[in-house]
């Protein structure tokens, strides 16, 4: 039988960076000897600058959250194998009981930290990540699983109203009442990337739009606005409510985004087209409305039930 080497193969420009960033940690961390031997004989030189600084701890604790996370999932894999294994047959067709899917106490982690209250928590879509935004002007990042505090993102002035990942949470994207929407680099170096100004009020929605390449932020000065996710440039504003636009959310699809507002309307728009056509006004409720969704199959199975049986949802 043919034995593994053990021997990893990096691509000259992944050993270049390996190296830079070893000979950097050595270099930072006092080891001036062994920084010395080593750059001698890779042949790496030192970095002076901020860029790549502290890039070998980084991935080191990418690693260490990936291993954990790949620990989680063998032992979800070993849990479901056992109940497969002990499963009675035909319980999957089963009457479920609802009651016991919802949330019970005790709660796993208090996740503490903000000063002031917090408008909007949002889950990562790969790790075991969650970020919250505050009236306090930062953003705060948790380690959902084991409840540690990772890290605060600042750069706003005032109040952060929403945030919002990209799917592949590479990047998170964040509104304030200082006007601006803010793009934060999520995989290494947690910075802001950029800052878009344009509104003329507070900005109380955000929202990528699938599969990505734009974003969409909602304001208290009555627009909405289309930004280009890679240059940051405001491609289109949309005008129709005539109050406050408190939230707005995107269509899993793309095509769409849905608003409502403090005119007591929800739109609907077409964000694809030059003109960003309003498709349609929904009329009903007698007070500002907060807050939406787009339905998903599961949950229009549900609510279409209540509309067939003239029901109020």
């Amino acid at each position: 039988s043919r034995r593994f080497s053990g021997r990893m193969v990096l691509t000259p420009k992944q050993r270049q960076e390996l190296h830079a960033s070893i000979a950097e940690y050595l270099s930072q961390n006092d080891f001036a000897d062994a920084c010395t031997a080593f750059v001698a004989k890779s042949g790496v030189a030192v970095k002076t600058d901020s860029t790549g600084t502290g890039l070998l701890e980084k991935k080191w604790t990418s690693v260490v959250r990936l291993q954990k996370r790949v620990m989680d999932l063998e032992a979800q894999v070993k849990q479901l194998e056992e109940e497969l294994k002990n499963a009675v047959p035909g319980a999957a067709r089963r009457k479920n009981d609802g009651s016991k899917q919802l949330p019970r106490p005790p709660h796993k982690h208090s996740l503490s930290g903000h000063r002031n209250p917090i408008s909007k928590v949002v889950f990562h879509p790969t790790f075991s990540i969650v970020a919250a935004s505050s009236e306090d002007a930062t953003i705060k990042v948790w380690d959902y699983e084991s409840g540690e505090f990772e890290r605060t993102l600042k750069g706003h002035t005032a109040a952060v109203n929403d945030i919002a990942f990209n799917s592949a949470g590479t990047m998170l994207v964040s509104c304030s009442s200082d006007l601006s929407v803010k793009f934060w680099e999520f995989e290494q170096t947690y910075e802001c990337l950029k800052t878009l100004r344009g509104h003329e009020h507070t900005i109380s929605g955000i929202s990528f739009v699938p599969p990505d390449e734009l974003v969409v932020s909602s304001s208290r000065d009555g627009t909405i606005k289309i930004w280009e996710t890679r240059s940051g440039y405001c491609i289109n504003t949309l005008k129709g409510h005539t109050d406050w636009v408190r939230k707005l959310v995107a269509h899993p699809k793309g095509a769409l985004i849905a608003s409502c507002s403090s005119d007591k309307t929800v739109r609907v728009w077409e964000v694809q087209g030059k003109d960003g056509e309003c498709k349609t006004e929904l009329r009903g409720h007698d007070h500002v409305i907060e807050c939406l969704a787009f339905s998903n199959a599961k949950a229009s199975a549900v609510l279409d039930k209540y509309v067939q049986a003239g029901q109020p949802g």
